[in-house]
């Protein structure tokens, strides 16, 4: 397969990611078939990737009529036959659970055709602990994604299975829906930026669950410093909560390490109440004005 012969796309999840990378490639020209389980979760992915083609529009990405365009672009379905069954490329995003990550590719190997391309936004594993599962592990690769609203730096990590023509194919398909492809040589925890990022959130999640500083003031240490728009924590309630949480956990019970069961147990007390961050309107901050981007915050002037 070449890249002319990628029409159909199929998203596996509906969350924040999902969204934004169903959205993106609608917006290059691609027909997009969102997949989840439940219709409810559908109809709230469409509503905000309505909102999302409203920002694109305002930050001049996009004028009325190509938005409108790629919102028809794109349909759903609950039904896994009807969502895979004619897809030529699949990007998964659903929760860092390898064992569901697993399930869920079988299943869709069962469905897809040969030729189709398995691909895994998961942003904190490696894609060999899933790659058996999937089927078709020469034709499965990470391709990860940040946020469309603000960059289009993507990741593409193969593991030791993986084909170069697929990881060639991919870094093609990067290219034309926009994305600007940061190829690995080798399988990586994190890929490049989140490995780094990683370590900056759990640094911070320490401090704040050690009681050594203030959410607000660790926020205001690196912004100050670092001359940021976000800190630590209002990046955190950028990706979702529950999203750094799951990772959290799950490598805390991985490694069995003390401080890191601290972290998850410090972030599980906003994800059992609700507050997850931007996408419910209340995490460490409130929205959609939190308090870092109000004038005075820097000086401890105005507080979450």
């Amino acid at each position: 397969m070449n890249i002319d012969d990628i029409k159909q796309v199929l998203i596996v999840g509906s969350g924040n990611m999902g969204q934004q990378i169903g959205f993106q490639i609608a917006v290059s020209g691609y027909d997009v078939v969102l997949y989840d389980i439940a219709q409810s979760l559908l109809d709230k992915a469409m509503d905000r990737i309505g909102k999302l083609a409203k920002t694109y529009i305002a930050g001049g990405r996009l004028n009325d009529q190509s938005a409108a365009d790629a919102l028809k672009r794109i349909r759903t379905t609950i039904d896994a036959e009807d969502a895979g069954k004619k897809a030529d490329f699949v990007s998964e995003s659903v929760p860092e659970d390898p064992d569901l990550k697993g399930k869920v590719f079988a299943q869709f190997n069962k469905i897809c055709p040969a030729h189709t391309i398995f691909t895994t936004n998961t942003s904190s594993l490696i894609p060999s602990m899933i790659a058996q599962a999937t089927g078709r592990p020469d034709r499965f690769c990470a391709f990860h994604f940040h946020d469309v609203r603000f960059n289009n730096i993507v990741d593409i990590m193969p593991h030791p299975g993986t084909s170069e023509e697929t990881v060639a194919l991919i870094k093609d398909f990067a290219e034309r829906i926009g994305q600007v492809a940061i190829v690995l040589q080798k399988e990586n925890f994190g890929y490049v930026f989140n490995a780094m990022l990683m370590e900056l959130m759990k640094s911070a999640q320490s401090l704040a669950a050690n009681d050594v500083a203030s959410v607000e003031d660790i926020d205001r240490a690196w912004m100050g410093v670092m001359h940021t728009i976000l800190g630590p924590f209002g990046i955190m309630d950028s990706i979702g909560l529950d999203t750094v949480w799951k990772v959290t956990d799950y490598w805390a019970n991985i490694l069995k390490d003390p401080q890191a069961i601290a972290n998850a147990a410090f972030l599980k007390k906003y994800v059992d109440a609700g507050n997850v961050g931007v996408k419910t309107g209340k995490g460490f901050y409130s929205y959609p004005d939190p308090a870092f981007g109000k004038p005075g915050f820097i000086e401890g002037k105005i507080n979450s």
